[in-house]
This record gives C-alpha cells, sequence and structure tokens, in this order.
C-alpha cells in the first residue's frame, strides 16, 4: 500500500529547500526528526479540508479497517470523541431530540469535557455492586431498561476498558438500533481488534462510529488517533466528519503524527496483522502459566491486556508496580488493586521471556510469603446532579482538600492519566462515600464550584 504522505515529506525533505516557513528550526536538527517535520506548505494538504494526500490517506486507512469513513487525529482520541458526540448532537437536534446521552459509568474523563463544551446531558449506567470504578458491565437488559425509561440521542460505551475487560458491542448495537439510536465507542485501546481472526473490533460489530488511538496498540506515535465511521451511521456523519474533527482541532497539527499514521497503513497492508495475532496467542499462553503455574488473579478478557489482580496477595497494586520496575519492567498503569502491562506486536520474544521469568518468581514468592490482607474498593458513590456538566466546569472554582468538600459540588474532574476515569462528574455532589472513594484511589484534594 502506498504512503503518500511520507512520500511528499521525505521527497520535500531530500530537496533541501530554504525553509521560509513554519516551524522554526526550519529543519535543522535538535532532538532528531526536524526534517521531516513541515506544516500545510503547497502539496502537502490541510488536514481537515483534505483533498490529496492526507485524504488519499485516509481512505486507505478506511479500506483496512472496513470503513465506510475514517479520519485521522493528530490529538488522541479525545478529539476524536468530541467530534463523535458532536455528530450525534447534530443528528439529535435535527430530529427534535434532547441533547441526553447514555454512557456507561467508567468513561474516560474526555466525555466530561465533552459534555461541557456540546452542553450535554447524561445518563449514567451504573456498574453493578461489586464493581471498581474502572469497569461497568453492559448487559443487553440494562441497556433495554434505559431505553424505554428515556430517550436519548446516542448510546456511549467503553470498550475495551483500561482493565481489559470488555462489552459485547453486537449486542449493544442490536439494541442500540432497535430503538433507532446510534452507538458510539470508545475504542481507544483497541485499534488491533480489527486485526485479529475473527475481527472484534467495533464498526465490524455494528457501531455507528468509534474512536482508535493508533498509538496505544499499534506503531504509531503519541497522539495517532482515527475517527471511523460505519456505512450504516446516521445520514450525514460521513460528510461532517473533517467538519467536527476540526470544530475541537488545532490548525497546526503534527506532520510527525501524521505520517506515522501513513506509514501504519503500510504496514498492516503487509505482515503486521499476522504479528498482532501472533503476539495475542504468545500473551495467551503466557497467561495460563500465570493462572496454573505461578497462583496469579487475572482481569479482564482483552487479548492483548494483562491485568494483575493485586486482591490477596498483600500487597497494593501500586507495590507489585515497584517491583516489576525495579526488575526492568515498566507497567501502564497500577493501582491498590491491579497492575496493568500492555505489550504490542512490537514486543520481542526476549521481552516476552522476560516477562514471564519476572512474574513467576514474584508470583513464587508471593505465595510462599502467604497471601495477607487484601485490598477491597469502596462501593463507586451513587451520583446526584446538581448542577450540569457545563455549568460546573466554567463556574467559578476553589480547590479544597477532598475530606473538607463533602457536601460540595464538583467542579473538575480530579484524576490524571491513567485511568482518568472520574469518581465524581462535574456537577455532581461530593457524598462522605464519594470523599471515601476518591482518597481511596490517591486524590486529596479538588476543585468544587465557589460558594455554592
Amino acid at each position: 500500500m502506498n504512503t503518500p504522505i511520507c512520500d511528499f515529506v521525505r521527497d520535500y525533505a531530500a530537496g533541501d529547500p530554504v525553509r521560509m516557513h513554519m516551524p522554526g528550526h526550519k529543519g535543522k536538527k535538535h532532538l532528531g526528526p526536524e526534517a521531516l517535520d513541515i506544516t500545510e506548505i503547497d502539496g502537502a494538504d490541510v488536514l481537515y479540508r483534505s483533498r490529496g494526500i492526507i485524504r488519499e490517506s485516509e481512505e486507505n486507512c478506511a479500506k483496512l479497517f472496513g470503513t465506510a469513513r475514517s479520519v485521522y487525529s493528530a490529538e488522541g482520541s479525545s478529539l476524536c470523541i468530541r467530534a463523535m458526540l458532536y455528530l450525534a448532537l447534530l443528528s439529535a437536534k435535527e430530529k427534535g431530540i434532547r441533547p441526553c446521552l447514555l454512557a456507561g459509568r467508567n468513561a474516560h474523563r474526555a466525555l466530561m469535557t465533552s459534555a461541557a463544551l456540546l452542553d450535554l446531558e447524561i445518563g449514567w449506567i451504573m456498574p453493578d455492586k461489586g464493581e471498581g470504578l474502572l469497569s461497568c458491565r453492559i448487559t443487553a437488559e440494562k441497556l433495554e431498561k434505559a431505553l424505554q425509561e428515556k430517550t436519548y440521542m446516542a448510546v456511549y460505551l467503553t470498550s475495551p476498558d483500561y482493565l481489559g475487560r470488555m462489552t459485547d458491542i453486537r449486542m449493544a448495537a442490536e439494541v442500540c438500533h432497535r430503538y433507532e439510536i446510534p452507538l458510539l465507542v470508545d475504542n481507544a485501546h483497541g485499534a488491533y481488534l480489527k486485526f485479529l481472526s475473527p475481527d472484534r473490533h467495533p464498526v465490524s460489530l455494528g457501531a455507528d462510529a468509534c474512536c482508535d488511538s493508533a498509538h496505544k496498540t499499534l506503531s504509531c506515535l503519541t497522539g495517532a488517533a482515527y475517527l471511523h465511521l460505519s456505512g450504516n451511521a446516521p445520514e450525514g456523519w460521513q460528510t461532517r466528519a473533517e467538519q467536527a474533527m476540526d470544530l475541537f482541532a488545532s490548525t497546526s497539527p503534527s506532520w510527525l503524527i501524521l505520517q506515522s499514521l501513513d506509514r501504519m497503513n503500510a504496514e498492516l497492508a503487509d505482515d503486521y496483522p499476522d504479528r498482532i495475532r501472533r503476539a495475542a496467542e504468545r500473551l495467551e499462553r503466557m497467561k495460563e502459566k500465570l493462572l496454573q503455574r505461578d497462583g496469579w488473579k487475572l482481569a479482564g478478557n482483552e487479548p492483548m491486556k494483562l491485568s494483575l489482580c493485586a486482591e490477596g496477595t498483600g500487597r497494593p497494586g501500586e507495590e507489585w508496580s515497584r517491583i516489576l520496575r525495579e526488575n526492568g519492567i515498566v507497567c501502564e498503569f497500577a493501582d491498590q488493586e491491579y497492575v496493568v502491562l500492555m505489550p504490542s506486536a512490537e514486543t520481542t520474544e526476549a521481552e516476552w521471556e522476560r516477562m514471564e521469568e519476572v512474574l513467576g518468581r514474584i508470583g513464587t514468592d508471593r505465595m510462599r510469603n502467604g497471601k495477607g490482607p487484601s485490598c477491597v474498593p469502596p462501593a463507586a458513590p451513587v451520583p446526584e446532579q446538581i448542577l450540569s456538566v457545563r455549568e460546573a466546569m466554567l463556574a467559578p472554582r476553589e480547590t479544597l482538600p477532598v475530606s473538607k468538600a463533602v457536601g460540595r459540588i464538583l467542579s473538575d474532574a480530579c484524576v490524571s492519566c491513567p485511568p482518568a476515569v472520574p469518581v465524581v462528574i462535574a456537577g455532581e455532589r461530593i457524598t462522605k462515600e464519594a470523599a471515601d472513594c476518591m482518597q481511596y484511589y490517591g486524590i486529596r484534594a479538588c476543585d468544587v464550584v465557589a460558594g455554592i
């Protein structure tokens, strides 16, 4: 498969022109990639006004992913999430439907900031009893019940979630489409799912739109992402996709990231899908060893994520993460309950063997030393919405210790990434249960609406 963006930039750099355009480094080497870092010069096309090499590359991408339209993001999946919701909002307004979204509670904070920008109301599907902050099991019964009780402009689900738990997207799509409601999926962690056998990508399973972070599980630079639209998406979404992205995006996208996305197409058209499948099979064998030989408990069913449960090990997940780091293995994420590792098609056999050896050894040590106490997370707080997300996030605010914020209204999510899943949503009242949950997850201070 051709790589029009990469070819153009390399040819331009090889010509060694006098660069009287941005960026200011003028192609001179400082970090290394400057010669390939350009702007929208003649022939380079314009992201979200694409007619040339960018559009050609995006069409290559759409063929690979089997979508009706795929649009590049150099600003991660957060940009794609805002665009998806904007498209759903436009459709809702055309139909006279209130701007209210039904969403799983384990959503990334990008959903909350999008709701503030678009002034959306959100109806939440809450986790089951015993589920932690990062997961929210979605069943047909839950969806049916929610959609029978209220009219929503769209359904928004996160799958895979940060722990590798995956929702039955085909089931969710069938329920949504029975009610003539589009299904949007935050598939930031699952770009590679298209290339498994069988194909498990949300668009292939019936979702109307999804975002994929190409940098999370494919070999792209950080910030590379896709907005994918299904051929069955509501009328007008394909033609409005660039407008939706342009509304929230920078006018100075990284051309290094765009080249990364373009190059990925050539790899996906070659042997990269085989490498993805081999990596998923390798992880499956490793999981079996960790379960059967070493006594680890695992969470999730995602094929390219390893989530170790700290429950019953006598140590919180952060401690196991520290031990792994001391042994040369740096994890994606850890909290009191879990340690998350994310291999990929780029993981070498030597690295697989190193992980198996270290996890096997510390697993044996853990068993020898006894199980000890376990971490029991508090229940997720039941939300009490006082202000809209927009009202709360745009209101004057003050910062308080969480212990002194009980009874106040949250004005912003006080979580970092990873995992960026808020305990309380902007506009909700902070209850004693919510404060306990925030402190359990290491949140010591938060912003609240001033004067309320």
